[in-house]
């Protein structure tokens, strides 16, 4: 994957990260499946057959999701995933903002059977796929409530109410995701100053 003509996306200043970083882990990289709920999110496709998603659009999808979230009780918020590589984003976006994780396998009923030991009520739920959390996206939208969903070019919309294009699939690009959604929220909520950092780093976040 060289980011050469990979970044033939014209050059924007106001992303959230520097283009280059964002290129380097392939956060804008789809799959070979396009959905019709993608389309719309999706800048061309490559001579190999692989879909890139606007990485504007993924720019202003993390802010609308952070300043949304920032305005919440984020100790009622669950983060999940069920994909080794989205387990350590989720536990350190969750440990640096103060939301629930939930990662490996779902226990069907867990938002709701409040007869099961680990029934939690959230208010909001962030999936790392809307394919593999499928079961997370049901139970959260039999429940009412908002879903924000990280989707590639091969998911679906369906039940989900904020979507993020990006590759959701690999490690560093989830990485980067939580980092930045986590960053904005802060910025958000005046836990961070505009030009400030967070003292975790993406590689922070990133599973080994």
């Amino acid at each position: 994957m060289e980011p050469e003509n990979e970044a033939q996306q014209p050059i924007n200043e106001n992303l959230l990260l520097p283009q280059e970083v964002l290129l380097s882990a392939g956060v804008h990289i789809g799959t070979r499946v396009k959905t019709k709920d993608m389309e719309p999110f999706i800048y061309k496709v490559r001579p190999d057959g692989l879909y890139v998603l606007d990485m504007e659009q993924m720019n202003e999808r993390v802010k609308v999701a952070a300043k949304f979230l920032s305005r919440m009780n984020l100790s009622k918020v669950v983060v999940a995933s069920s994909k080794r590589y989205g387990r350590s984003p989720v536990e350190m976006f969750c440990e640096t903002v103060g939301c629930k994780a939930i990662t490996g396998r779902f226990t069907s009923g867990t938002f709701t059977n409040p007869v099961y030991a680990g029934f939690f009520e959230p208010t909001a739920v962030i999936v790392t796929d809307s394919l593999a959390d499928d079961q997370i996206v049901i139970e959260a939208s039999q429940i009412g409530v908002p879903v924000i969903a990280l989707a590639s070019t091969d998911n679906s919309k369906s039940n989900v109410d904020v979507v993020i294009p990006m590759n959701n699939k690999g490690r560093r690009a989830l990485a980067i995701a939580f980092w930045l959604i986590a960053r904005e929220i802060l910025k958000e909520r005046n836990e961070l100053p505009a030009s400030g950092e967070m003292r975790h780093s993406i590689d922070d976040f990133e599973t080994s």
